[in-house]
């Protein structure tokens, strides 16, 4: 493994899912894997789970760790080609991530959309540039248009607590009080259509209309505006917002009967989300707080995914 962007870097899903459970048994195992090896991991935006898991997992696998909040303590980052820089960029990501792969061995790049240009956010330009440009292995830390470290965290996280053969997966939609990013259910669509291509789960999309999703993502997955008919029955249901992705960054509904109450729920539904979340806005106190929420084992999967996606970079890099 060069870099880890998107499920399309994980040649066989089933057996990485074994790779991270092994991890999760033995997570020192591989403890001097990366001895002599520098993680660079750069953060455009906040972070709390991201941050602390992926650094972490470095240190489990002997690495050292460099983290930097480039917002707060770098320079404003230039990514135009072709532009006098008389504004208030400082620095060139051409010369920003050249530097920092001269540094670091492998390297976690975490920004977010802007919301306002669909077009230069699903092209991934600043992620591709930094790529590009560092010259090292990169994991996506999330970009714009996804958040895989977080997705393989939640395919962990089903397959340990699923109790039939095919569970039965839901992402729906939930209201919230600003418009958010795409990435994270962009992300959880794609590996789940995966997933349910290699026979592992059944899977399907809940939302108001005009909050479809960019086909590249939902493939072939039903998509149900009935709320209570897609979670019907449900094993799991995945709880997140997002903003429109067809009327670019809008909030289009914000009917709070989305939030999913205790009532709406089988008693075997076991509920995720991936954090941060706003209590009884997207997701009721009584269900985070209850015996099916499934949150806070998720977060904790996150330190196995990216220690596994790690060692995985290291091992092709030795």
């Amino acid at each position: 493994m060069k870099n880890f962007f998107s499920v399309n870097d994980v040649p066989d899903l089933k057996q990485f899912v074994e790779k991270a459970k092994a991890v999760k048994a033995s997570p020192f195992e591989d403890k001097t894997l990366g001895e002599n090896k520098t993680l660079g991991l750069i953060f455009l935006n906040p972070s709390l789970r991201t941050r602390l898991s992926t650094q972490k997992a470095g240190l489990n696998l002997g690495m050292q760790v460099m983290v930097m909040n480039m917002g707060q303590e770098g320079w404003a980052l230039e990514t135009r080609d072709g532009v006098a820089m008389d504004g208030t960029t400082v620095e060139h990501i051409r010369e920003a991530a050249g530097v920092i792969g001269q540094y670091c061995d492998v390297v976690g790049f975490r920004s977010f959309p802007s919301l306002k240009d669909r077009e230069e956010d699903y092209n991934e330009t600043l992620f591709n540039k930094f790529m590009e440009f560092c010259a090292v292995p990169l994991i996506s830390l999330e970009s714009a248009t996804r958040h895989p470290l977080q997705s393989f965290a939640d395919l962990l996280t089903i397959e340990e607590h699923k109790t039939v053969t095919k569970p039965k997966v839901v992402l729906s939609w939930a209201p919230h009080v600003k418009a958010l990013p795409q990435a994270v259910p962009n992300s959880f669509a794609e590996w789940m259509n995966r997933a349910e291509k290699e026979g592992m789960i059944d899977f399907c999309i809940t939302h108001p209309k005009g909050y479809e999703l960019a086909d590249e993502f939902t493939g072939n997955s039903r998509i149900i505006y009935d709320q209570e008919e897609a979670i019907n029955d449900a094993d799991f249901v995945y709880v997140k917002n997002w903003s429109s992705y067809h009327d670019y960054g809008k909030v289009i509904s914000t009917d709070k009967n989305w939030m999913i109450a205790p009532d709406q729920l089988s008693k075997n539904t076991k509920v995720m989300h991936c954090l941060p979340v706003r209590r009884d806005v997207e997701l009721a106190s009584a269900i985070l707080d209850g015996p099916q929420s499934l949150v806070q084992k998720e977060a904790g999967n996150r330190l196995w995914a990216a220690q596994t996606v790690l060692k995985e970079i290291l091992t092709s890099d030795s």
